[in-house]
Parts: structure tokens; C-alpha cells; sequence
């Protein structure tokens, strides 16, 4: 829905809210026309059910509203004396439109001192979790979300069972576009494994202002660009399903262009307008390393602790291995007394690739050697030939096209590109664009193998590991105890500040006591 479909959806919702309720506005003492008046109604409407003003706010949050419009039907309904369970049931499953036979058909009266608190147990306890799903859902969407790393792409970077929190506000939060969704999940309702939202109803895509911009070599996290949802269909369905922006699985990779770069892959290092790039310190670069040894010899938790080399890791006979190592690692493995060969896997240049991008076959790159392209930037001009018509395809036909309520459709006629039918000769972008790859360079499924990432598919950056959990551990082991509350970003050996945290929450739990215990008294 583009943003005069919901212009026109949102008056024709306060056209229903005003037929629907202008009676109740009059029994409550106020004037008839203040039930049309756009948010000022909703105002309105807070002070008869005897509710914060900043309940409208929350009306006008996409995925909050979807949780707060049945509260304020619920709560309207009670202020006027309907409140039987049947009343509740009755508002619910109509969707609100019970309201209109309380108007109009039911001679009801105004309660304005009405006591708010819930009276069960069980009403209390589901006005607490009402409300705390609401303010969870609220930090989840804009601020920070939890997230873990389910796949080797980073190591040793980041790795597998380390538990990060996500900024959403450095780089922008993406307000929701499925109006209609389950709350804290994301594209699957857990146990159940079907999808949690509706994808008919879409709000069109807004991010609030960051303070700050992707930066060449930050992680982030982002939407899977080529997502065609694997979790929730059917055995044997291998059909394209669509799947709507905000709901696209969450990869998290290392940004290694940014708009405006020319970008080349060679012998597996990144190049950025021709010169290698050079890595945080953090980062830990690693490439598949394949050898032979005397057979034997090696001990599988030494293997883990010295060159970390996971069980199952440690691949091939024998007499033969095949592993993912960093350089360093590597250096010091290659010194290891069973080991009589070691080098690291190679794919050569020019040798082709067709899984690779543009995924055509039809140019000689690979995972090692690759390119060189041109990161496209908002606003700049590329020339449009048979070359730059694989690279650019999809950015014009879907990112730039059909997730944006466009129908662009590229084709070819000889050597001519044409854009809906029509001759170009040039394409200007809409979007920024990144490129997106894994430190462990082997085992990364990345911009590689999919292309571009869109500005619109950023979703925040990972600022912060709060547990990290090693499955090659015993015991308390496990626990990656050096891990736990260390920063993402920065340079040097990562700091726990474990013992920070447990002071401030000793503390708060100190002082809260100590409030109790003086209101009490």
C-alpha cells in the first residue's frame, strides 16, 4: 500500500470510529464532532475511558497498535458498563463493531469514576503481560534486538553461540511494514513453525534518522536480500513464495564496500578502488587450509585450544586434512610434528564459477577471484550495456522495482537495454548500496553469491555479546566466560565488563529493596 492508500484507509477508519461511537462521545459529555476529529478524537477518547494521553501514541506505532486497538475497544465498552465476559468476547471477535450496537442500540450510562484496576488475579496478571509485551516489542523494534550467531560466516570474529545485542538507532530503526504480526517473533511462530504475519497489508518503508552511517568494514546485521522463506513451506514446495521486507531472515556479515567503491576479490582479499583492504584487528580472516599428515597424533581437544579446530572440523583421512584456519593459526599448525604438508585452498583466476555473481555463467569469477564491480550510490549514473545489465538486473527490477511498488522490467534486444519496453542507454539509483562478506572467507554464504545489499535491508549494527556459549565446552566450560559483556566493535583484546554489570545490578537490587522497605514504613 503505497502512502495514499493508507491516507485514505486512515479517513475511512475515522469516518467507522465517528459512526460508531458519537453517541458515547455525547453520553460522556462531550460534543459529537470531536468524535471525527482526527487524533484529536483519540485524545478524546483517552479521557472517557480514563486513560493516559500517550495511549495515542502507541495507536499510531505499526505492531503496537495492533495490540492496543482491542484494549481501547475493551476499555471503551467498560466505561459504559458492558463489561461481562460475554461483552469482552463480543468486541473482540467482531473486531471492534460491537461498539456500534452499544451506540445505538443499548441505552447505557456514562461511568466516569470507574475503577481501573482489574478485578481477578487472572486480569491483573494479563494487564501486566499485555503490557510488557508491548514495551518489550517496543525496545525489540526500535532499539535493540537480541540475535545469535547460528553459522560459522564470521569466525573467529564473532562465533557460533555468542548471543549479541543489535542497535537499532545507530544506523536507523526501520518502522514495521506487516501491519498484521505476531508480536516478538519474527518470520516464524515458534513450536508451531508457521509464519507469523500477514503479508496483504503493508505500511510503505520509513526508517527514523541514525547518527550514523556504515562505515567500510562494520558488522552489520541486515535482511537477506534473495530470502524466499525455507522455515515455514511446505515439504516439497519449491516454489518462489514472497516474503515481505521486514520479515526476510537476518544475516549478519562484515560491510566491506560502501556506496561509490569499485570492489575486487583477489587470491581471497578484498580490494576497494584497487587497494587491499586492511581489516580491523579484531577481525580474524580465515581460509580453507587442506594438507597430509604422518596419520594420528592429534588430540582433539589440544587441536580445539591451540590452533581452534573444531571436532568435524578436522576433515579427510588419515593421511589427508582439510580445515579452516587463520594465516597465524595456520603458520603455527604447519609446525606441528604430524603434519608434513599445509596450504591453503586456492581457487585460481580466471577459473569460473557459476554459482558465483551475477549467477550467469558467463564471467570467469570465483569465491577467491572476483570482479572488479561498482558499488552503486543513490543518485549517481552508470552506463547501461550487456555487462552492466547482469550486475544491475535485479537492483532495477526488484529492489528498485517490485519492493517498491514499481513494475521495472529489464530486457534485451541485440546489444540494446531496454526499461519497460523503452531504449536506455544509462540508469540512474535510487538506493545506496553494500556489499556484504564473511571473515571465515570458505565457509560464507555472502554478496558473493547473491549480490548488492540495499540501504533499506540494514537493520542494525551488533554492539554488544551479553552470553556466548561454546557446545565444544564441558561443564561451566561452556560458558565462554571472556566473551560475556564484551563490546563488538573497537580494537585490542575485547573487555568483559561482567563485573560492571553485576555491580549496577546488585546496586539496583540494593536500592529497590531499600524503597520498599521505606514505603513500607
Amino acid at each position: 500500500m503505497t502512502f495514499t492508500d493508507w491516507f485514505i484507509f486512515f479517513l475511512i477508519v475515522q469516518i467507522i470510529h465517528f459512526l460508531g461511537t458519537w453517541k458515547l462521545y455525547v453520553k460522556a459529555g462531550r460534543k459529537a464532532w470531536e468524535a471525527l476529529i482526527p487524533i484529536y478524537n483519540a485524545v478524546i477518547l483517552m479521557k472517557i475511558i480514563n486513560r493516559p494521553w500517550w495511549w495515542v501514541i502507541l495507536l499510531f506505532i505499526p505492531v503496537i497498535n495492533v495490540i492496543m486497538l482491542p484494549v481501547v475497544w475493551v476499555e471503551t465498552i467498560r466505561s459504559f458498563g458492558q463489561n461481562t465476559t460475554k461483552d469482552t468476547i463480543l468486541v473482540l471477535v467482531t473486531l471492534g463493531f460491537y461498539i456500534f450496537y452499544v451506540n445505538y442500540m443499548l441505552d447505557v450510562t456514562y461511568i466516569q469514576d470507574r475503577d481501573l484496576k482489574p478485578k481477578t488475579a487472572t486480569g491483573e496478571w494479563v494487564s501486566s503481560i499485555l503490557f510488557a509485551v508491548v514495551a518489550a516489542t517496543i525496545v525489540h523494534t526500535y532499539f535493540m534486538q537480541p540475535y545469535t550467531i547460528p553459522t560459522g560466516s564470521l569466525e573467529r570474529t564473532l562465533l557460533v553461540g555468542d548471543f549479541l545485542f543489535v542497535s537499532k538507532f545507530h544506523y536507523g530503526a526501520r518502522t514495521p511494514m506487516t501491519a498484521v504480526t505476531f508480536p516478538m517473533v519474527h518470520d516464524t511462530v515458534p513450536l508451531i513453525r508457521k509464519k507469523s504475519y500477514l503479508s496483504n497489508i503493508q505500511y510503505p518503508f520509513f526508517r527514523i534518522p541514525g547518527f550514523q552511517k556504515i562505515k567500510r568494514n562494520d558488522i552489520v546485521v541486515f535482511s537477506w536480500p534473495v530470502d524466499t522463506v525455507n522455515a515455514f513451506k511446505p515439504y516439497g514446495d519449491k516454489k518462489y513464495h514472497y516474503k515481505p521486507l521486514d520479515k526476510k531472515s537476518n544475516y549478519v556479515k562484515r560491510c566491506v564496500g560502501v556506496p561509490g567503491d569499485s570492489l575486487a576479490v583477489v587470491d581471497g582479499y578484498v580490494h576497494i578502488n584497487g587497494k587491499r583492504t586492511q581489516l580491523p584487528d579484531r577481525a580474524q580472516l580465515q581460509f580453507t587450509y587442506q594438507g597430509t599428515t604422518k596419520g594420528g597424533g592429534f588430540n582433539q581437544e589440544n587441536l580445539y585450544k591451540r590452533y581452534k579446530i573444531k571436532p568435524g572440523e578436522f576433515g579427510g583421512s588419515n593421511s589427508m586434512i582439510r580445515t579452516f584456519l587463520t594465516e597465524d593459526a595456520a603458520k603455527k599448525f604447519k609446525n606441528h610434528p604430524n603434519i608434513t604438508s599445509l596450504e591453503r585452498d586456492l581457487t585460481p583466476r580466471g577459473a569460473k564459477d557459476p554459482s558465483i555473481f551475477p549467477n550467469n555463467g558467463k564471467v570467469n569469477w570465483n569465491i577467491d577471484n572476483f570482479g572488479a564491480i561498482y558499488i552503486p550510490e543513490a543518485g549517481k549514473t552508470v552506463k547501461m550495456n550487456l555487462e552492466s545489465f547482469s550486475l544491475y538486473r535485479r537492483i532495477i527490477e526488484v529492489y528498485e522495482g517490485s519492493e517498491m511498488g514499481i513494475e521495472n522490467k529489464l530486457s534485451v534486444n541485440g546489444t540494446q537495454i531496454l526499461l519497460n519496453g523503452n531504449p536506455i542507454d544509462s540508469y540512474t539509483f535510487k538506493l545506496d548500496y553494500y556489499w556484504m562478506m564473511g571473515d571465515n572467507r570458505h565457509n560464507s554464504e555472502d554478496s558473493r553469491m547473491w549480490g548488492y545489499v540495499p540501504a533499506n535491508h540494514v537493520v542494525g549494527k551488533p554492539v554488544f555479546i551479553w552470553m556466548s556459549w561454546d557446545t565444544n565446552g564441558k561443564g561451566f566450560g561452556k560458558i565462554r566466560w571472556e566473551r560475556l559483556f564484551t563490546t563488538v566493535g573497537g580494537s585490542g583484546t575485547p573487555r568483559s565488563y561482567l563485573y560492571y554489570f553485576l555491580a549496577l545490578l546488585a546496586g539496583w537490587i540494593i536500592y529497590s529493596n531499600y524503597r520498599k522497605r521505606k514505603k513500607s514504613a
